[in-house]
């Protein structure tokens, strides 16, 4: 919240540190795939476009001209994308500010773009087009007769792997470390080697799986006996390449949710409290009857009682002699607490905590004054003596909120109207779980967002911290999600589209149609399988390593297992689902005569 006529607020909404953290995970939960959309994007239509550049450099024009030719193009929709995205992004903005995402609300003020954000979209994505375009026709520039001619592709080399080996050696050295218990304490060290382990792993993850897929697809079709399943696996032996194009943006997408998995679990030992419940105090100083009957009906509270301290006189002796007293009933106090024994009701007692050290002014026969003030500002004093008669009593929280030898007074002892003042508290307990925390902060907010509440071994602004944290990686997820599919979609589409040729001439041998869906599923499920057991092995990894140089107590994380693998389930159905319709019923002979 920001005071007028400042321009930033006092407090940032999210730490710079945890800020850094959130941005390198946003960067490889969306910019990864969006990486590998983009690499798709720029290739689409590859084999016909090469053929139909080859064809203008055989009819004479230069290698630079070609170049030109295909740079422009690229330069043009890269235009028309950026000017697109823009506007979307501005409509998407307006909409969304209004109405907010759970945990984050903005102005749209706060979320438009800046000058030099602009120029650096309108300016800089036609100006990389202009260089991958020039690149990409470099090949059909330079030999324009074996594209004409569909040359066989080059088999990919084995320095893919090289990102793929230190990056792995690197994070099986951190899981190592913290299952042996020998955690690094260095963390300068490892805040730079763990993100250059994480970029490896991902860049392994991309440049290995064309080799893999080639080695397991020749392995395959050797021992196979499956006509199908052969053509497949010599289909992917060929062209390797294919295989990276379909399968690389569902590879990271599932690959980056491991690493996310792993930041929410360190994010959320910093903000949760160990102890099942969770203690609220707010002193009574200010706060009306309305108010305080308000703040303990509030959604969540499990538990309320008023904290307070006899009074003494501060001109008096050095070391004056006071007694702390909780105001409640019994049926409060067993609200509160997960002992209460011998509590009589309307009868004052002794709290005994056992291990915990008495309070050595609470002796039984003591009289002790409270200082009551009533709505209308009238005070008054009550002498309490220090009942004989105890009660047995342990709560859940860490301090226990009264100590041992704090008086239990009946709410009746004082007269109506009043209540204690000085050093006088309402104490609130509800479960510790982050939803109920959430929703009792945002209760009492509700009744008067000025009351000043701590919480007892919770950091509050870290809780906020965390739930818009979660929030901006909900929606880096979707957008990553989106970006996968559609890169996958596109691939597999265009891929289909360049087959095309080959599958009439499938067709017209006598292959039917079940035979060339089976086929088309198998090259692209063979290699996303592959693809997503390292991935779901390398992020599980990645992610433990993460942990444990985070310095947390948690470095293995099961729970997230079982979603992760549902949801590498779940994308090679969606994979193999969406290339059954690729292979269309009617046959061409024209895509042959073309070729």
């Amino acid at each position: 919240m920001s005071g007028f006529g400042w321009k930033e607020p006092r407090f940032p909404t999210v730490e710079p540190s945890t800020l850094d953290i959130l941005r390198f995970t946003l960067a490889g939960v969306v910019l990864l795939p969006l990486a590998v959309f983009l690499s798709v994007c720029a290739r689409l239509s590859a084999a016909s476009r090469m053929r139909r550049l080859a064809a203008l450099r055989l009819l004479g024009l230069s290698r630079k001209g070609v170049q030109r030719v295909n740079a422009a193009e690229t330069v043009a929709a890269a235009l028309m994308g950026a000017v697109v995205g823009l506007g979307a992004y501005w409509v998407v903005n307006q909409s969304v500010s209004r109405v907010g995402l759970p945990g984050f609300k903005w102005y749209p003020e706060d979320g438009s773009l800046s000058f030099r954000t602009l120029l650096i979209c309108l300016v800089g994505c036609p100006t990389l087009a202009w260089f991958v375009g020039r690149a990409s026709a470099r090949k059909a520039a330079a030999n324009p007769l074996a594209v004409r001619r569909s040359a066989v592709e080059k088999a990919p080399r084995l320095w893919g792997l090289l990102p793929l080996v230190p990056g792995t050696g690197i994070v099986i050295a951190y899981c190592v470390a913290g299952a042996s218990g020998h955690v690094p304490t260095d963390t300068s060290f490892s805040a730079i080697l763990m993100p250059l382990a994480v970029v490896l792993v991902g860049a392994g993850l991309v440049l290995s799986l064309p080799i893999l897929s080639r080695l397991l697809a020749r392995r395959v079709a050797r021992a196979t006996s499956s006509l199908s399943l052969g053509l497949a696996m010599r289909r992917n032996e060929m062209e390797p390449g294919g295989a990276l194009r379909v399968a690389t943006g569902l590879v990271l997408l599932v690959y980056a949710a491991s690493l996310t998995q792993g930041v929410l679990i360190e994010l959320d030992q910093v903000s949760k409290n160990t102890a099942p419940v969770q203690l609220y105090t707010m002193t009574l100083d200010g706060m009306s009857r309305e108010k305080e009957e308000a703040v303990t009906k509030v959604s969540g509270v499990r538990g309320h009682a008023v904290l307070a301290e006899s009074w003494t006189d501060p001109e008096g002796q050095e070391r004056p002699q006071s007694i702390r007293a909780v105001i409640a009933t019994c049926d409060q106090l067993r609200k509160m607490a997960s002992v209460v024994k011998n509590c009589v009701e309307g009868r004052p007692a002794r709290l005994m905590i056992r291990e915990f050290a008495y309070d050595e002014f609470s002796r039984p026969g003591k009289s002790y004054p409270f200082r009551l003030r009533n709505s209308e500002g009238k005070s008054r004093f009550v002498a309490v003596r220090v009942p004989t008669s105890t009660i047995q009593y342990h709560d859940d929280t860490p301090a226990q909120i009264p100590g041992s030898g704090t008086v239990l007074l009946p709410p009746s002892m004082f007269p109506a109207g009043f209540r204690p003042v000085g050093r006088a508290a309402l104490a609130l307990v509800s479960s510790s779980a982050p939803e109920a925390v959430r929703s009792v902060l945002e209760g009492i907010a509700g009744v008067d967002p000025t009351i000043e509440v701590e919480t007892d071994g919770l950091d509050a602004t870290a809780l906020q911290q965390i739930t818009v944290i979660k929030t901006l990686l909900a929606v880096g997820m979707i957008l990553g999600l989106i970006i996968g599919l559609a890169a996958y979609l596109v691939a597999a589409t265009d891929r289909a589209v360049e087959r095309r040729p080959q599958v009439t001439a499938l067709s017209l041998l006598g292959a039917r149609p079940r035979t060339l869906r089976t086929v088309q599923v198998a090259q692209v499920v063979l290699p996303l399988v592959v693809g997503l057991v390292l991935a779901v092995v390398t992020g599980k990894m990645a992610e433990s390593s993460y942990l444990v140089t985070g310095g947390g107590a948690v470095f293995w994380d099961g729970d997230g297992l079982p979603l992760l693998l549902v949801s590498a389930v779940g994308v090679v159905v969606v994979a193999a689902l969406g290339s059954l319709p690729l292979i269309g019923r009617r046959i061409d002979p024209e895509l042959i005569r073309r070729d």
